[in-house]
């Protein structure tokens, strides 16, 4: 028996969880907001600053091991003596949306970075930003020696700067230039993005030790604050996760890399030595908002009025391509509402389509992942606005699966203390490191579709009818090829209780 801690530094804040080794029981928690905006150029001592600050009044006495989760995507470039060359560059900074653009075509296409990395770039990840890098500030690009992401960078700072550096499967895969499937860096991406070489952070295994602190303290490998949130809710396969924010996104745990020549599946590495498809939409709870304000209430007052209405929203169809679409990729497209007769022009069959929609919106994710051999047995659903009654009353017939709703936790923080657990284990000979620490599931509420299964499927026909007729061919293969800037999904954070992986653009929400 022993307690071990879990950090996981968003972009907003610091959370620490203090577990029991055995039981993943919480003993105690801290939290500090970081003092500085989470956009744009952010000075990582903030994180150092925002961790002191959370584990104050003797959070930490007594603990054994550490582990970190970090919001992802973010780039420290470190000259040749370990010190930053400009202030780190985070994962929800959009300046870098050409210079992705640049790299994509640089490489031969979507489906060449498809195959090299699983993932087309982004503005958020790190390669992108590396081109950025290049371009607009060439003196500081000409200095970097080594790069790191914030998770990395954190552990060397815990661990006292050592000689070794260190990072673990998940962050690596969100970098834009370590192949999940392969297992491997690509130095020949960053040179392509940067112009020469660099120092990579050495990529160890989920239950490995990065290392120990001057006072002894274990520190785990860490990782990314999507995978760690999957660690910490507990998920596997047969398992999926939709966040609901503003945008959404939705994963699964694979035993396989998931090479997509249309870029729609974003390939990461999990933290226990699986895999994590994501897949992202661009519009969630943006298009509940936007009815509830449209129809003059709020996301409760929207639930109650759709309660009233039937499955089908009496023929109104509502595709929520508000700010356009990464899943399908349809980054210029607008929103649109079919099915206007007199009948259906009221209130509560408007607020039932908005659901529907939003609904059949991540169906269509969640789709691509089936489609691709993913098993998807139970549907766990992650934000606030999963409590919402319509949400659970009509998610798990559209979805077609059995949905769970969490309790809310801080489950990246938890997944960081398990992995700590983990490590621990492993360094005492009481665990495997081929099988993590057995905790409890986190406490929630199950929704069965039952006898509603038929009806929700006639609900994503409606649906995929009109998505056609509007949008031809828009789930084809070759409709992913047009167009190299894809829009990005806003960044990530927590809010309302849960922190469920902010920055990633994979796992997490970003509000509503």
């Amino acid at each position: 028996m022993g307690i071990v801690a879990g950090l996981d530094s968003s972009s907003e804040s610091t959370r620490i969880v203090v577990c029991d080794t055995d039981t993943g029981a919480v003993i105690k928690q801290g939290y500090a907001p970081h003092p500085v905006g989470g956009s744009g150029d952010v000075d990582p001592q903030a994180w150092l600053m925002s961790l002191g600050e959370a584990a104050e009044g003797g959070l930490l006495e007594g603990v054994q091991a550490i582990g970190v989760s970090a919001q992802q995507h973010g780039l420290l470039a470190l000259d040749a003596g370990g010190v930053l060359v400009r202030p780190a560059l985070v994962g929800n900074d959009k300046r870098a949306q050409s210079a992705a653009a640049d790299l994509t075509e640089a490489l031969g296409g979507r489906t060449a970075w498809a195959q090299a990395v699983g993932a087309v770039p982004t503005a958020s990840q790190p390669v992108a930003k590396l081109r950025w890098l290049t371009r607009n500030e060439p003196d500081a690009a000409h200095r970097v020696a080594e790069l790191m992401q914030p998770h990395d960078w954190l552990v060397w700072q815990l661990l006292g700067r050592p000689v070794r550096r260190t990072t673990d499967r998940g962050t690596a895969s969100s970098s834009g230039y370590w192949s999940a499937a392969n297992g491997s860096w690509r130095p020949d991406l960053v040179q392509l993005a940067l112009g020469h070489q660099v120092r990579l952070p050495e990529v160890i295994g989920p239950a490995d030790a990065a290392g120990h602190t001057p006072e002894g303290l274990l520190i785990s490998a860490g990782t990314g604050e999507t995978m760690a949130a999957a660690f910490g809710l507990g998920v596997g396969v047969g398992d999926a996760v939709i966040s609901l924010g503003a945008s959404g996104s939705v994963f699964s745990v694979h035993h396989e890399a998931l090479a997509d020549p249309t870029g729609t599946i974003l390939s990461y590495a999990d933290a226990t030595g699986m895999h994590l498809p994501v897949v992202h939409t661009l519009n969630a709870v943006r298009a509940l908002r936007g009815t509830a304000e449209l129809l003059g209430t709020d996301l409760e007052g929207l639930s109650a009025l759709a309660m009233k209405s039937t499955p089908g929203s009496y023929g109104l169809v509502l595709l929520p391509y508000l700010e356009g679409e990464r899943t399908p990729h349809l980054p210029h497209t607008a929103g649109t509402l079919t099915g206007l007769r007199r009948e259906s022009m009221k209130p509560e069959h408007l607020a039932r389509a908005a659901f529907e929609g939003m609904l059949c919106g991540l169906a269509d994710a969640l789709d691509v992942l089936r489609g691709r051999g993913v098993q998807v047995r139970r549907v766990f659903l992650l934000g606030p606005a999963a409590d919402l009654q319509a949400v659970r009353a009509i998610a798990p017939a559209v979805l077609g699966a059995q949905v769970v709703v969490v309790q809310p936790a801080d489950y990246a923080a938890l997944g960081a203390a398990r992995q700590a657990a983990w490590a621990l284990g492993v360094s005492h000979g009481t665990h495997s490191p081929h099988e993590p620490p057995r905790w409890p599931a986190a406490a929630s509420q199950v929704f069965e579709p039952g006898e509603d299964l038929p009806v929700g499927q006639s609900v994503r026909q409606q649906y995929v009818a009109v998505r056609e007729q509007i949008h031809p061919g828009a789930f084809e293969s070759g409709a992913f090829e047009s167009g190299a800037g894809d829009q990005e999904a806003p960044g990530h954070g927590a809010a309302g209780g849960y922190e469920v992986g902010g920055g990633y653009e994979a796992g997490g929400y970003d509000g509503m």
